[in-house]
């Protein structure tokens, strides 16, 4: 029998996740980062776990799909819902946290367990043994181009985008207000600066005729919804940010009040309340242009930005063609793969990724059968669709109620909670398994 232990290369959530699953059953885990000697173009923190796009891990309503999610990790036992938990800020009925905050606790949790010994490397080839990929969509290139060459796969990338931040002190309040939409949270949890009909025409103009950073000459776009460029959902016209981003609808000051043109949001980004991100303004315009388009938004007039937005290529696999519903590489049993680039999109996804992937990283190490979650989990039903879908189609995606398998109606009301009901009991039975 082999020595009971696991390398798993990347400390992001999906990795962390892994890394701290596999520690849980009692088996070695060798944890490698490459932060401290190089940072990717899109990471700024020195801790693990760096949320890089939103601070938002979404719904916690158990009518979203994501929401059932986060409470199926919860029941077992995920490291990165218990850091979510324990850091969050308002945000109405979503799970936000405070970035700097999360990303300690979870590095604080890792480094402190007595079988994850983490190592500050590199990593340019696979480790022998076993072994949990989970490096990222920022998969550095001499890694990425060892596993394609052994794969003999080219890798599908796309833009993933961040949204700028901006410093609360410089909202002009005569104009903007707080509101959550349709009421919901405590009131303080959003920022809204509200358009007439005129500023949202003149914002819009300028907006989809600015500057944006050019692509390299090898990079091909393919941008996926749910962190598509503002500017590009811009150009699909103007009721795409009316009925997307900007939808004004829920956010009237009072029921005597007009409603706006378009509405554009702000949310809290960190525990101190001095930070809020644009809500949906991930975005590829240059600096001065986001500061000339931020500088036109009613209230932000004299806003002072934090942090721009970036935008950077990510790498995902052909899971289809690649990996088991385990996240076990069909070629090499010896590997998993984990977080976004196995084609689940978002931070709840990554980390379920990496629960899984780290389960059954440990059950191989520990000479036991490896498990698959049930599809009428969310969490089944993502590692079941990105390793049945069609690999020549296939594209990143969220979770949602359309990968769960159900015999309900669609028109019956209480649908959702019917599903969510469902997957919490084969959650908790699939967790007497482990």
């Amino acid at each position: 029998m082999m020595k009971a232990e696991v390398n798993v290369i990347g400390a992001g959530l999906a990795g962390c996740e892994a890394a701290w699953q596999i520690a849980q059953r009692g088996v070695k885990v060798h944890l490698f980062e490459m932060k401290a000697i190089k940072k990717s173009e899109a990471h700024h923190l020195d801790d693990f776990a760096e949320l890089v796009c939103s601070n938002s891990l979404r719904s916690d309503n158990l009518t979203n799909a994501v929401g059932i999610l986060k409470e199926e990790l919860r029941i077992l036992g995920s490291l990165i819902l218990e850091a979510a938990d324990a850091t969050k800020v308002p945000a109405g009925g979503a799970l936000a946290v405070d970035r700097h905050s999360f990303s300690k606790t979870i590095t604080d949790k890792i480094r402190n367990h007595p079988l994850i010994e983490v190592h500050d490397e590199i990593v340019t080839a696979p480790k022998a043994g076993i072994c949990v990929f989970a490096t990222g969509p920022l998969t550095d290139g001499a890694l990425a181009e060892s596993l394609k060459s052994i794969f003999n796969e080219d890798s599908l990338y796309f833009y993933d985008a961040a949204a700028p931040i901006i410093v609360k002190d410089s909202i002009d309040f005569s104009v903007a207000y707080y509101k959550s939409r349709y009421d919901k949270g405590d009131g303080k949890d959003y920022i809204n600066c509200p358009m007439t009909t005129e500023e949202f025409d003149r914002f819009y103009d300028a907006l989809i005729s600015a500057e944006v950073v050019v692509p390299k000459a090898f990079e091909k776009e393919i941008y996926f919804e749910g962190c598509m460029p503002f500017e590009v959902m811009a150009k699909r016209g103007k009721q795409t940010l009316q009925y997307g981003p900007m939808k004004p609808v829920g956010l009237e000051i009072s029921k005597e009040h007009k409603r706006s043109a378009a509405v554009v949001q702000l949310r809290r980004d960190d525990a101190a309340d001095s930070l809020y991100n644009i809500v949906g303004f991930q975005t590829h315009l240059t600096w001065p242009e986001q500061k000339r388009i931020i500088h036109l938004i009613p209230g932000l007039q004299n806003a002072e930005i934090a942090r721009y937005g970036v935008m950077h290529r990510n790498t995902y696999l052909k899971a289809p063609k690649l990996l088991e519903p385990t996240y076990q590489c069909k070629t090499n049993p010896l590997w998993f793969f984990a977080g976004q680039m196995t084609g689940v999109e978002g931070y709840v996804e990554s980390t379920a990724s990496g629960y899984l992937a780290g389960i059954n990283a440990s059950r191989l190490a520990l000479g036991q059968n490896l498990l698959q979650c049930p599809r009428e989990t969310v969490l089944g039903s993502m590692a079941y669709y990105i390793t049945h879908a069609d690999p020549e189609t296939f594209q990143p995606m969220n979770a949602n109620f359309g990968l769960i398998p159900s015999d309900l109606s669609p028109r019956l009301k209480d649908r959702k909670e019917r599903i969510a009901e469902e997957a919490l009991n084969q959650i908790r039975q699939f967790k007497t398994q482990l």
